[in-house]
This record gives structure tokens, C-alpha cells and sequence, in this order.
């Protein structure tokens, strides 16, 4: 998503108020209001023919009168004018324009988007920017900017706010006022017309302003482009949310899904975790999380120490963090000691830590240094209930001394409305974290480890693909192309478990037939004991209206069976015409789970991986979790942790353990399947039995429709882009392989930087760089395909295995403007042709994106890389004051 031009909208040099007007509670007479009531320090033009003068400032009859092309204009005229003065003011060179107010919103559907298109185009052609329509503007306090509708300011702050609600807008910014909050942005969105969610994260996140982001969201109209953005912001900086709707099934912003409103809501829930954002359920704790995150360092793990001078209210919080899916530190024997050493403290050693009611401030300090050593506590939460003998003031002071000299989280609730309001103070002087209750305190910390875990899946390092998943794409393919030619948009039984099976997913054999007679030659071919269904297009599920019959032993129990179960199904579907059966091999594993996988295509997010506990009681117990693709080994396990089935997997109930990773096998199997066929809309398997042998296959439903889209284009997240991937020779004639970067690499990778030399590593970091762990591997190979390329070259080792021979990067600006690459080659493979081998792969792929310039920087003394880019066309230019070499090639002009 393209940030061009956006600093023209959050830090303007001068804007132009179209509409301006002295009209109370008009738009334009608002937004003059406050534009002149700010701190801006540019000039601000109001443009009108019916006034000399808005709020005392001189008029301009129209946009041609102007003295200056303003950078920024704010629109407040009717909606009929928008597209020519937008004409005007993009032929003027103005970069950003606020469609302000509720106009648009109130015309017929086709004179709208008549006028959003008209606006839209004449807004590209100049290369302007627009906020809005039917938005409140925004306030960049930073600036001294406030181009809203706002019946207040905004004070400054690191937090930057943005919203598609404009009654959310006022209400969080008047009790952000009464709290104390500031802003870095604080930006009303309205209907995204160019400028939406993805565009605003990809500026926030690279603006030194802003620490950490709120966002209020309804829908998302782009999820590609707002995926990766808010994946590339999280890394940097937390991201909260707060997204309503998940339990009011008839409310659907985007309008868009048949799914249940749980599942739909659901599917965001996955994709803000999928993206590093914290989902949140209040203003409260949208704001008590930006507040903790910004405050505090980031959690080394999950522990939770609590500290209490009442054994109720250490019970309540213990319980809140437990429910909340926290993790309460179990205290190390040397914390006890020293806890036990304190004369105030009672039940020493446990955890919550309970003071006596009069403990006083020694005896929290004490407390407090002991908790801060623990190696197992990440975060300590320390309550006090006010006492008449002991000044809450004075243990405020030293609890806020000792957190001063600690880098440790510490989170504090002091437990009275008026009498520790002193307290409180103390502690937002300080820079503590202070909440009004435990509750609040608890939800933060919980923000936290939330914080903390969607990191680490950002950045976790996965296991390796079996080498022998090789999926017969082009019979899945022909399978689902058959049914479709001829008109029929669900696959038979025989043709799902057909297309299963190209995917590697076991699965038991199963035959249709037209007869009893035929069902029986097809059950002695297969061996008894078989199972046998109905088959109608009527009757989806059989085994609902007695269509199923399992374990038939013999020849002569079918052909009683046959014609009972055509009975059965007429009793409950008169009409249903039943044009055979279908006979399965009996898939008997005493013991095995049974488990649910499915895929569907969500309207907003694309394709959508479901697991859970399944069998004929799957819709009774809603035990289930979705997740987006790609899918790898990792993030497949974490799926299933996420559902209540998981235990029993390990042998946790009366079922012995089953073989996880064949589990997550079949995800994936079943995730790169709904890539590579995009007509599958909908998928299930249920049951698959699991148990430690593997998994197996019973039922399997596949729905198919006619589409233009690839597989990948379908994904919120781009996939491995294998078709990237391309053979080359060395000078000595050697093989490699060139292809992108993916997850797995990380251990080949790490021994691949472990080979490389100090002086390799000075001039590819420019200095000397610490020394790397396998955890940074991490970061070099979960790359964000959209915005970023890394191409290695590899080659296959005796023991099967792939070693890493030298890899070029790329760093793309969201505006495709330019590309960063970086290149560096294993020692030994110096002098053979690989450098030019890979920078000319990067170059290739560079300028097939569109992207206008690709450039790097290095040490002079790095002469290699230097003559490498003259050869391939480079301008090299020696910054002599920096002390850095500059090379550029233009791609696309």
C-alpha cells in the first residue's frame, strides 16, 4: 500500500478550508473553528464566494485565487462539487484532501458511487491523497493540526488512534481528555475511499511519533494489503484492537459473509493474531493496553508474580489472570527464603504473596526485590487495600523507587476511590502503570502475554515439510474440472476422497454403484467388513435420515441392508431420488480420535483452515478453531492448541496419544490443496480418525465453484511464491538452486551464517555484529513476500539435506518507488559466478514488480559487490562524508 504523499495529510505546511463558512455548527465553520484554535503554524486559506472573511481570516473566491497550492485541503462542501474542486486543486500540485462530514452518506446508492468514482479518478490522476468521505478528519497534535469535525483537541502523546466510527471518534477523545491521554494521531477514517487501514499502518509505523496504534475496526475492505502492513507495524511497534460484532449475529458491517457471525468474527480473530495485533474487548482496555505496552518492556515469558496485603483480593486477581489464559510464576526456592525473611508477610513462599494488612512500605520493598530476582516472574502486580495505620502514600512512594531501578514489569492497583487518589498520582509521575482495579490491572498484563505470544508466532521458526509431500496437483485438478463441465458444483464421495488423496491425506476406499448387485461385487473386492450409504443429491448427509450402514460382514446382511436403507431415507424424504450407493472399506481404528478439518472461503480473508473434535457430535460440541493459510508446521500445531481437543491428543483422557504432527500433516495437505485448486469453496473431512499410528480419512465433502481467481490471489497472505524457483549453473558447471527464501530454512540458514567470515559479516552489517543465535533466524527467514524478497541459492548435500550457498535481499517502499537489496556469498563460493547469478534473479524479479529504482549502499573497501553492480549497470557514487558507496540502477522509469 503506497504512503505517497500521506505526510501531507498528517503534517500539512498549509491547508485550504473549501467551504469555509460562519455559519454556527456548519462544517466549514468547524473545522475553521479548530484549524485556527490549534497550533498550526501554517497558513490556513479559506475558500468561499459568499463570505469576505471566515473567523476573521480573509476569504479566497475559489481555489485559482489561492496565493500558495496549499499541501493539504479540507473539503466541506456538497457532495456535487467534490470531483471538481478535487480536479482544481490536484491541478494547483495539492497532495491531500480531507473529504469531510456526513454528505455522501446521504445520497441515493448510483449518485454516490457516481461521485466517489468521479472524485477517486480525478484524485489518481493528480496523485492525491484523500481521507474520507463521511469521515470526522483528523488531529496530529504533533503538528498542532486539527482538521476535524472535533468539539475538542487533542493533546499530545506517543498513541496514535484510528477509527471508522465517528461517535467513537468524539467519545474516545473526550475521555482521553479527562484521563489524561495524548496523541500522536488521531484519525477518523470514515469510508476508505483511498486511504484506508493498510495505507494509515504503513505510515504509522515508520513515524517516530507514534509508539504504539489503536485501531477501531468494523471491516476490512482489503485484507492482502491490511495484513501486510499490519505485520510489518507489529514488528515494530504493538497494535491493539477493538472490533465489534462478534455476538450480535445480525449485525454485519461488510455484508458479506453467510458464515455464522461466530465464525465470521472468528476469522478476524485469527487474522489480527495472525498479523502480531492484540484484540481487546473495551475502550478501557484498548487504552489500559496502549498505555502498559508503550510503559513497559516487553515480556520475557508469562509469569505472573502477585503481591497483596489481602489474601481476598491476591485470590481474585490469581483467578482473573488463570481464567484469562496468564500463567502465575511458581516462585523459586531462594525467592522463598527471602520472602519468608520479611516479618510482615504471611503464607510465605506462595504465589499470589500475601503481606499482613498492615505491611508497610519496607515490607513491599523487600517483597517487591525478592519477586524482581525470581528467574520465572516476568511481571510482578502489586495491590494494596488502604489501611487507617499505614500511609498508601508513602508504600506508593517506595513500590514507584524500587520499580525505578528494575527493568522487570511491574503493574500496580491501589484499591481506593478518593483516599489513594494521591497514590495514583505518584505512580503516573513515576511512569508505573497504575490501574483503578485489580480487574484492569490483570486485563493489561493479560494484554501483554498476548503481546508477547502473537510475536513470537510472528517470529517462530518452523519445523520442516516432510521431503516427500509431493501432491499430484493435475489429478485433483481433472477431478474437480470433471465436475464442473458437467455442471455438478458438489464432488461425489469417490471424487472428494479421489482429490484427498492426491494430497497425500489417508483415506479409505470407497466405490459407488447404481445396484445392490454391483454394491455387492464391489464389497468382495474391498474385503469385509464395508459400510454402505445411500446415494442421492438430495441427501447430503445421510446418516441423519438412516441412509448409513456400518460393519456389514457378509454378502448376504448387504443385500438385506441395501433396500432397508432406501426405505429409511423415503420415510424422512418422500421425493428424494436415490440413484445408488456407495460402499466404503470399513476404516476400523479402536481407539482413535475423531477429529474435524475443513477449509471455506470467508468473504473478506479468503480461504480459512478449520480444525476440531469431530464425529457425529461436531455441531453439538463446537470445539473448533480456524486459522488462515500458508500453513506450516508451527502455526498448524498452534492451531490446534487453540481448541479443547487438544489435551486429549496428548493422552490426556481415556484415549491413548495420537501423532500430532500427522495431524498437522493433513492441515497443511489440506491448506496447499485449497491454494493450487481455487475452485474448491468448501471442504470437510469428518471424522478423521487419528491415533498414534496416523491419521485416516472416513467422510469427506468437497463444493466446487467456477472462479477466475488463482490460489494464491485468493490468500490474505501471500504463499511461498514457488513458481520463483530456477535452476542455475556456477562457472565450474556445478547446480544450484535459486529460490525464495521460506521459514524453513532457519537451521541451514544459521549454518550458513555461522560459516561466513568476520570481515563478510562487517561489510554485508556494516560493523562488527553481535554474535547470532538460531531465535534471529527467525527474522531472516519469515519474510512478508508482498513487500519483501530474499532469493537464496542452495544445493542438495549427500545426506538429502540442503545446504545455503549465498542469499540477495530486498527491502520494497510501500510505494514500490524503490527497492534495498544486499547481497553476501559463502567464502568458499567466491569467484564462481554466484553473486552475478543471484543479483541478476533479484533484478528480474525487482523490475517485474514495477518498481523504479533498485539501490544499496556498502563500505568503500567491499569491492567485490561494488564491481558486481558497475558490471550489471549500476551508477556508483562514493559519499566521501559518510563514508558509504551508493550504487543505482533505474528499472522502471
Amino acid at each position: 500500500m503506497s504512503v505517497t504523499n500521506l505526510d501531507a495529510l498528517f503534517r500539512p505546511t498549509s491547508v485550504a478550508v473549501i467551504g469555509a463558512s460562519n455559519k454556527p455548527r456548519s462544517p466549514g465553520s468547524i473545522v475553521m473553528r479548530n484549524l485556527l484554535s490549534g497550533r498550526f503554524l501554517g497558513p490556513v486559506m479559506p475558500v468561499t464566494a459568499t463570505d469576505e472573511a471566515v473567523s476573521g481570516v480573509l476569504t479566497y473566491k475559489d481555489v485559482d485565487t489561492l496565493p500558495i497550492t496549499p499541501d493539504l485541503a479540507v473539503i466541506c462542501t456538497p457532495p456535487s462539487h467534490t470531483p471538481d474542486y478535487i480536479r482544481k486543486l490536484g491541478k494547483r500540485g495539492t497532495r491531500a484532501a480531507i473529504i469531510i462530514g456526513p454528505g455522501f452518506a446521504t445520497l441515493e446508492a448510483e449518485e454516490r458511487g457516481r461521485l466517489e468514482y468521479e472524485t477517486l479518478e480525478a484524485a489518481k490522476h493528480y496523485g492525491m491523497r484523500l481521507l474520507g468521505p463521511n469521515c470526522m478528519g483528523l488531529i496530529s497534535p504533533s503538528a498542532g493540526l486539527n482538521a476535524s469535525l472535533a468539539h475538542t483537541d487533542a493533546a499530545q502523546g506517543r498513541i496514535a488512534f484510528v477509527t471508522q466510527s465517528d461517535s467513537l471518534f468524539t467519545t474516545v477523545l473526550d475521555w482521553a481528555q479527562g484521563s489524561g491521554i495524548g496523541f500522536s494521531h488521531f484519525i477518523s477514517l470514515g469510508d476508505q475511499l483511498d486511504a484506508n487501514f493498510a495505507a494509515v499502518l504503513d505510515y504509522l509505523g515508520s513515524d517516530t511519533m507514534t509508539r504504539s496504534i489503536l485501531l477501531y475496526v468494523e471491516s476490512i475492505c482489503d485484507a492482502r494489503s491490511f495484513m501486510s502492513a499490519a505485520r510489518a507495524s507489529a514488528r515494530n511497534k504493538p497494535i491493539l484492537v477493538i472490533k465489534p460484532g462478534g455476538n450480535v449475529p445480525e449485525y454485519r458491517p461488510d455484508q458479506a459473509c453467510a458464515l455464522r457471525q461466530e465464525d465470521a468474527d472468528s476469522v478476524y480473530d485469527v487474522a489480527f493474531r495472525r498479523a502480531g495485533i492484540v484484540r481487546v474487548n473495551s475502550v478501557d482496555g484498548l487504552f489500559d493496553g496502549a498505555r502498559t505496552l508503550v510503559r513497559t518492556q516487553t515480556l520475557f515469558s508469562d509469569g505472573l508474580a502477585i503481591l497483596a496485603n489481602g489474601r481476598s483480593v491476591g485470590l481474585l486477581a490469581a483467578d482473573a489472570c488463570v481464567s484469562g489464559g496468564g500463567v502465575l510464576a511458581e516462585l523459586a526456592e531462594d525467592t522463598r527464603k527471602a520472602l519468608a525473611g520479611i516479618r510482615s508477610s504471611h503464607r510465605p513462599g506462595q504465589n499470589p504473596v500475601v503481606l499482613h494488612f498492615d505491611a508497610d512500605a519496607q515490607a513491599y520493598e523487600q517483597a517487591i526485590k525478592a519477586l524482581l530476582h525470581d528467574p520465572s516472574v516476568a511481571a510482578v502486580l502489586v495491590l494494596h487495600v488502604p489501611f487507617a495505620e499505614v500511609p498508601s502514600e508513602k508504600i506508593a512512594e517506595a513500590v514507584a523507587h524500587t520499580v525505578s531501578q528494575t527493568k522487570r514489569v511491574v503493574l500496580t492497583s491501589w484499591l481506593g476511590t478518593e483516599s489513594d487518589r494521591a497514590s495514583r498520582q505518584i505512580f503516573r509521575q513515576a511512569g508505573v502503570p497504575t490501574f483503578d482495579t485489580p480487574d484492569k490491572a490483570v486485563s493489561a498484563y493479560l494484554h501483554m502475554v498476548t503481546y508477547r505470544r502473537n510475536q513470537q508466532l510472528l517470529m517462530e521458526s518452523p519445523d520442516s515439510l516432510p521431503a516427500d509431500f509431493f501432491p499430484d496437483t493435475d489429478k485433483a485438478r481433472t477431478i474437480v474440472a470433471q465436475a464442473l463441465a458437467e455442471k455438478r458444483y458438489k464432488l461425489s464421495e469417490a471424487e472428494a476422497r479421489g482429490v484427498l488423496a492426491a494430497y497425500g491425506v489417508p483415506v479409505v476406499e470407497t466405490r459407488t454403484c447404481a445396484s445392490a448387485r454391483e454394491a455387492v461385487q464391489i464389497a468382495e473386492e474391498l474385503g469385509f467388513p464395508v459400510a454402505l450409504k445411500v446415494r442421492s443429491p438430495q441427501v447430503p448427509q445421510p446418516f441423519i435420515v438412516g441412509g448409513v450402514m456400518l460393519d456389514i460382514e457378509t454378502p448376504e446382511q448387504l443385500w438385506e441392508v441395501a433396500p432397508s436403507l432406501v426405505s429409511r431415507v423415503h420415510r424422512h424424504m418422500p421425493d428424494a431420488y436415490i440413484d445408488g450407493f456407495v460402499v466404503q472399506q470399513m476404516g476400523r481404528r479402536p481407539g482413535a480420535h475423531e477429529l474435524f478439518v475443513g477449509a471455506f472461503i470467508d468473504p473478506i480473508f479468503g480461504p480459512v483452515v478449520r480444525f476440531g473434535h469431530g464425529g457425529m457430535a461436531f455441531k453439538v460440541i463446537r470445539d473448533t478453531a480456524v486459522a488462515l493459510p500458508p500453513l506450516n508446521m508451527s502455526l498448524a500445531r498452534e492451531l490446534i492448541s487453540r481448541t479443547r481437543i487438544a489435551r486429549l491428543l496428548s493422552g490426556a483422557g481415556p484415549l491413548p496419544a495420537a501423532d500430532v504432527d500427522d495431524i498437522c500433516l493433513t492441515l497443511i495437505q489440506v491448506t496447499q490443496l485449497m491454494i493450487d485448486v481455487p475452485q474448491i469453496t468448501d471442504l470437510e473431512i469428518n471424522p478423521l480418525f487419528a491415533d498414534d499410528k496416523g491419521v485416516l480419512a472416513l467422510g469427506a465433502q468437497i463444493k466446487v465453484a467456477r472462479t477466475t481467481q488463482t490460489g494464491p490471489e485468493r490468500l490474505a497472505i501471500r504463499p511461498y511464491p514457488k513458481e520463483l524457483e530456477e535452476a542455475a549453473a556456477l562457472k565450474d558447471g556445478s547446480k544450484v538452486l535459486l529460490r525464495p527464501i521460506r521459514p524453513e530454512d532457519a537451521p541451514a540458514h544459521f549454518d550458513f551464517v555461522k560459516s561466513l567470515t568476520a570481515d563478510d559479516l562487517r561489510l554485508r552489517f556494516f560493523g562488527a555484529p553481535r554474535e547470532f543465535e538460531f531465535a534471529d533466524m527467525a527474522s531472516f527467514t519469515q519474510i512478508d513476500y508482498d513487500r519483501e524478497m530474499a532469493f537464496i541459492a542452495t544445493r542438495q548435500l549427500q545426506s538429502g539435506d540442503s545446504e545455503t550457498l549465498g542469499v540477495v535481499r530486498t527491502s520494497t517502499k510501500p510505494d514500490n518507488s524503490s527497492a534495498e537489496y544486499a547481497i553476501i556469498v559463502r567464502g568458499d563460493m567466491k569467484g564462481k559466478g554466484l553473486g552475478r547469478l543471484l543479483l541478476e534473479k533479484m533484478i528480474r524479479y525487482v523490475k517485474s514488480r514495477g518498481t523504479k529504482v533498485l539501490e544499496a549502499q556498502t563500505l568503500p573497501e567491499n569491492k567485490a559487490m561494488i564491481g558486481l553492480s558497475q558490471r550489471l549497470g549500476f551508477i556508483v557514487r562514493t559519499d566521501y562524508e559518510d563514508d558509504i558507496v551508493e550504487m543505482k540502477l533505474t528499472l522502471n522509469p
